[in-house]
């Protein structure tokens, strides 16, 4: 292959029933014979590992997976991506009904209904041709190889707050969780209660959330993902995978000279780093 010549696009496959990443596959070699199917993954944690080795220019991300769904391994992926290489275009596979499939409208974000129809998935394969030209410069039959501008890493491409509203989306869609008032952590033999407005953020550790607050700290055996939906969106806002930090306690939002973007807080010491997913809530700060 000359120098001139663009490289097919690669794809990455993950679904952890096989006969759907097998029929998935064939679909895609019918209707995009020039794409070229580099990895096909069984789980979230498998996609995350392949996706960063090799790069491929689609993913194609089946929702519901063991380990890892396939919107933490998106997320995963963002975070992780090295900074100057093209984001890869994401397309989820569900099974969600219309009303979930609305999350998908408003991100922003393509996906295929399972099973796959030839007829559906073609104008996925339409579109992602066109945002590959697009993303090329609009030479032809060129796919995405041209890198990006060092601002339009995985924080401009992977994001641009898509990813992150449909996250907060596909959450809305649970049934609602009851608000927490306080937090009670356990402190040796006795049990602290936190009032929520003393909270500074509140860090993933393992199996355990530490609640940071101005000048002491606790541990609670939950998990993000189960404390998210308890909080006001409207004072928590989730910054990083690990990381949840009280809205009132944000000093400053700064950027580094890589474009990384990290908090600063107002009375405590900690700088928080912010999750390119979620780099477009401080943009007017």
């Amino acid at each position: 292959m000359s120098p001139h010549t663009p490289r097919a696009p690669r794809a990455l496959i993950a679904e952890d029933e096989p006969i759907l990443a097998a029929a998935l596959a064939h679909a895609l070699q019918r209707l995009w014979p020039e794409l070229d199917i580099v990895a096909t993954c069984p789980n979230g944690v498998e996609a995350l590992r392949q996706g960063l080795a090799l790069q491929p220019d689609i993913l194609f991300l089946d929702i519901k997976m063991p380990g890892k769904t396939g919107l933490e391994a998106a997320e995963e992926l963002a975070e992780q991506w090295p900074d100057g290489v093209p984001f890869p275009h994401i397309v989820f596979v569900t099974a969600y009904d219309e009303y979930a499939l609305a999350a998908f409208e408003h991100a922003a974000a393509d996906y295929v209904l399972k099973p796959v129809n030839d007829a559906r998935l073609g104008k996925t394969v339409e579109r992602l041709q066109q945002r590959l030209r697009d993303s090329a410069g609009g030479n032809g039959n060129a796919t995405a190889t041209a890198s990006p501008t060092p601002a339009t890493s995985a924080a401009e491409s992977a994001s641009d707050g898509n990813m992150a509203r449909l996250l907060s989306q596909l959450q809305a869609m649970l049934p609602p969780a009851p608000r927490l008032q306080m937090i009670r952590a356990a402190v040796g033999n006795s049990v602290r209660m936190i009032a929520l407005a003393d909270v500074v953020y509140f860090e993933a550790l393992d199996k355990y959330i530490n609640v940071v607050c101005q000048d002491s700290e606790a541990l609670i055996r939950t998990s993000l993902k189960e404390l998210l939906p308890q909080l006001d969106p409207q004072q928590f806002w989730q910054i990083h995978r690990g990381t949840i930090v009280n809205a009132s306690a944000i000093a400053t939002a700064v950027r580094d000279e890589a474009g990384k973007l990290s908090l600063t807080l107002r009375q405590h010491p900690a700088q928080l780093r912010v999750s390119p997913l979620y780099a477009h809530l401080f943009r007017q700060m």
